[in-house]
């Protein structure tokens, strides 16, 4: 499926698991993304996210926004939407 480049890992924690992604485009609840870099190839469907512990339904360009991921996510790995 095509992809297009929305952002960059910025940070991960561990407990809980999360990404912190800072986006280069607009980003939605609900979104399927898929998280590329040297050792991470995952692929889901966003949830939810937040900035500064409040949540929110769509990021826009600029945002640094915090999503839960299913495994370990490295700083700088590419992160893509998956378009249909």
């Amino acid at each position: 499926m095509p992809e297009k480049e929305i952002g960059t890992v910025s940070d991960f924690f561990a407990h809980p698991v999360v990404a912190g992604i800072e986006l280069t485009d607009t980003l939605k609840a609900g979104d399927t993304i898929h998280i590329h870099g040297h050792t991470t190839d995952m692929e889901l469907t966003v949830q939810s996210m937040q900035i500064d512990n409040a949540n929110l339904t769509e990021g826009k360009a600029g945002d640094a926004v915090g999503i839960k991921v299913p495994d370990r996510v490295r700083r700088g790995d590419k992160v893509y939407k998956v378009t249909q």
